[in-house]
């Protein structure tokens, strides 16, 4: 986890990446993939130093955050196809979540794998959906930590980069599904009819 006086900080970054993601994903992707390239390098990087070791962390954090967006970047279409397969896990859990049980590890392998072929050939629609989603919950955990939740600010600033995308950041808070359903729906409404630009538009306008 990052010192005390770094959380603050990482729960604005992660804010403003959410908001990004959220309502202008398609239209910025690869200004996305390098947000969250940059977000996932720093936390893999920062994690190999102790709480005490702040300075070495900090560095670390920089130049894994750098090489994390840069390989995000440069792998574009891995960027589209790790969204479809987020779809697709993400698509197991929510209908086992149904019948209170957890997805088996095949079903969350082939609908991943389904999600990530899928995105390759829907590119457009798979990113706009994708970011919609991803950068809204990565809002609710960036504002939570920055109002001062405990364990969203712990999940802003986390040296586990397992831990930074947490599926839970108010646990027994169940508004929290349904804000993020409607933030996603927002977001994706927004992309599909405005920031996305034409070829974003569900219906494109008539040319008079």
């Amino acid at each position: 986890m990052l010192p005390a006086s770094y959380q603050m900080p990482a729960a604005i970054v992660l804010l403003v990446g959410g908001i990004v993601a959220c309502f202008f994903g398609y239209r910025l992707f690869r200004i996305v993939l390098a947000i969250f390239g940059f977000i996932l390098g720093a936390l893999a990087a920062s994690s190999i130093f102790g709480m005490s070791d702040t300075g070495p962390m900090i560095i670390a954090a920089g130049v894994g955050g750098l090489i994390g967006a840069g390989i995000m970047i440069a792998a574009y279409f891995v960027g589209v196809a790790l969204i479809g397969a987020w779809l697709g896990a993400t698509a197991a859990n929510l209908i086992f979540a149904t019948g209170d049980r957890d997805p088996h590890f095949l079903v969350v392998v082939f609908l991943s794998i389904a999600g990530a072929t899928a995105a390759m050939y829907l590119q457009r629609y798979f990113i706009i959906v994708g970011t919609g989603f991803g950068g809204a919950w990565t809002i609710i955990v960036g504002a939570m930590a920055a109002l001062g939740d405990q364990t969203a600010l712990a999940a802003a600033a986390a040296g586990d980069v397992w831990v930074a995308y947490p599926m839970n950041p108010a646990p027994g808070q169940r508004w929290v599904v349904w804000a993020w359903l409607a933030l996603g729906a927002i977001g994706t409404g927004v992309q599909l009819g405005i920031t996305g630009g034409e070829k974003g538009r569900v219906v494109r306008k008539r040319k008079k």
